[in-house]
């Protein structure tokens, strides 16, 4: 049986004070947090979490302007599918 907490991002991969996200502490030891990893960032939450990356790596110049568009708009898709799915 899962948790009410399974495969919610805010609750599994919270935001910290710093901005980046991180897993509590109650997660790590759960032996059901891959899974629940997973699920979250499979989610439409988690595609908002992997564009506010690609935001990061952007600025950090990890990578340049056409790399991020490229995943921005990837993101935006699969949460249009999501949407329409759900």
């Amino acid at each position: 049986m899962q948790p009410d907490c399974f495969g919610k991002l805010d609750a599994v991969f919270p935001m910290t004070e710093n901005g980046l996200r991180c897993s509590p502490q109650p997660c790590l030891s759960c032996d059901l947090k891959t899974d629940c990893l997973k699920t979250a960032m499979d989610g439409e939450e988690g595609l908002k979490a992997r564009e506010e990356l690609a935001g990061r790596f952007y600025e950090a110049g990890v990578f340049g302007f056409f790399k991020r568009w490229s995943d921005k708009k990837e993101f935006h898709r699969k949460a249009h599918e999501k949407k329409k799915t759900a």
